[in-house]
């Protein structure tokens, strides 16, 4: 119970932040933009009907809606990162959570309650943004991507490995160095899939091999290219090439290590948390 309580504090805590209503009005503001856009080119793929094949305005759909989804998983990841950076680290240096620490609360459950807090507002601004995408697409177009609710469950797991990442980082650095590293980790994953993408076009296996050490890293990237992979259209599925997937496919083990991932940097914030002198 008093885990629930801190979770839904922390909700309401965030919700009033200034970013988290920027964030907010930019991705209402992106998903208009990109209803237009999709419409207008949907309407020019109509009126050249008889040129095209059901397939190929299949693709068409396929490709607006991915390149939209890139997009929310970038704006996913900074939400993920800008909103939590300065929760523990902040907490610690001014003070503020001895309010907490002097109250009968188990350290674990104050930790578990702020993740479970901003879990919540991740789970609720990616079904907007992604959901969204999706839905205007489905409306103007009457296409669906394949394998939906998988892609979109990968899409929200990336952003709850930064999370838990970025409260570890909090646990024993300040809020700039949390957050310097949390950006490190994901630029470092975001180059090497890039990398293991032309190497595995390229059928260079030195390549690959360092875009999956990059991943073995920091694995959020794997996240979003088996996402993207989950929700391809078949004849991208057959080529092996596209801007938001390749031929490297990001395997279920990959899956599982981003997964144990996860719960090891929660495990080691929590561990932290509770030994630190507070």
């Amino acid at each position: 119970m008093s885990m629930y309580v801190i979770a839904r504090l922390t909700f309401r805590e965030a919700s009033r932040r200034w970013i988290m209503w920027v964030a907010l009005v930019f991705g209402l503001l992106f998903l208009t933009v990109f209803a237009i856009g999709f419409n207008e080119i949907h309407k020019e793929v109509i009126s050249s009907a008889e040129r095209t094949i059901p397939l190929q305005r299949s693709e068409m759909y396929n490709f607006m809606m991915m390149a939209g989804l890139y997009t929310v998983n970038f704006l996913s990841v900074m939400m993920a990162v800008l909103t939590s950076v300065d929760t523990l680290s902040g907490e610690i240096n001014s003070g503020t959570i001895q309010t907490l620490i002097t109250k009968p609360l188990r350290r674990w459950e104050i930790v578990l309650g702020k993740w479970s807090g901003f879990a919540m507002m991740l789970i609720l601004y990616q079904a907007l943004m992604a959901g969204g995408v999706m839905m205007i697409v489905r409306i103007i177009a009457g296409y669906t991507p394949p394998n939906a609710w998988p892609g979109l469950g990968l899409m929200i797991f990336n952003s709850l490995l930064l999370l838990s990442v970025s409260f570890m980082g909090g646990t024993f650095l300040s809020t700039l160095a949390n957050g310097v590293l949390v950006f490190g980790l994901y630029g470092i994953a975001f180059i090497g899939g890039w990398i293991e993408q032309f190497g595995a076009f390229m059928n260079n296996p030195t390549a690959v091999r360092i875009g999956i050490i990059c991943s073995l890293i920091f694995p959020s990237e794997t996240l979003w290219r088996r996402a993207a992979y989950e929700m391809q259209s078949p004849m991208v599925a057959a080529l092996g090439a596209s801007p938001f997937t390749s031929r490297s496919v990001p395997s279920l083990l990959m899956v599982a290590y981003a997964g144990l991932y996860t719960a090891v940097a929660l495990g080691l914030a929590l561990r932290q948390f509770n030994r630190r002198d507070i």
